[in-house]
């Protein structure tokens, strides 16, 4: 039986969820069946801003919070969130060494609606393998289960409040650190954006 990570489909992923990806080397699971917890990366990415630490929250349409799977849940456009995000996420990275060279892929994300977050997430995720050169075949469950095995099951300890499950993360160049120091694991856009083509060899 072929074995597989299991893993969220997260919005702008922490650099941890690539750490992973990248030393399993296995195909990719992502879990639409799971009833939406609130509060985790599903729908919140973390950047480096000027004042430190920033976290961007995708609005979810209201009613679809409580016993709601994944793959149902609906993104809400009743405040303008994706100009607030793209224009935090220029703020922050404007200056950085490779932002203008992946300004164009990004941009997309935040110019047309997306339904679903499930599928906003997981565009992005393809987008994010590619530009990291990591390859790994993503598919979705078809049933949610409980019994993986814990060493391929990283739905519940890829958290905001959880300690990282890939270890602890070396330093590496970020834009303010001379402001509030090195900030591990925020989303993967902080080591794209000021590492670029070199971001595969961190991970």
């Amino acid at each position: 039986m072929e074995r597989h990570l299991i893993l969220p489909a997260l919005y702008l992923p922490p650099i941890a969820y690539f750490r992973i990806i990248h030393a399993a080397a296995l195909p990719v699971l992502l879990e639409q069946h799971e009833h939406y917890p609130k509060q985790t990366y599903r729908n919140r990415a973390s950047i480096y801003g000027a004042n430190g630490i920033l976290d961007l929250i995708i609005p979810i349409k209201k009613g679809q919070l409580f016993h709601t799977k994944m793959q149902d849940v609906q993104i809400s456009y009743e405040s303008d969130w994706q100009r607030l995000h793209w224009m935090s996420i220029q703020t922050a990275y404007r200056s950085s060494a490779y932002f203008e060279y992946y300004e164009d892929d990004f941009a997309q994300f935040y110019e047309k609606p997306y339904e679903s977050l499930l599928a906003y997430n997981k565009a992005q995720l393809t987008l994010l393998l590619k530009l990291l050169r990591i390859e790994a075949e993503i598919r979705y469950t078809e049933s949610y289960r409980k019994d993986y095995a814990a060493d391929v099951d990283f739905r519940q300890t890829i958290h905001p409040k959880k300690p990282s499950p890939a270890g602890p993360a070396k330093p590496y160049y970020q834009v303010f650190a001379s402001k509030h120091g090195f900030l591990p694991d925020l989303s993967i856009v902080d080591l794209l954006f000021n590492h670029g083509p070199q971001s595969k060899d961190y991970l």
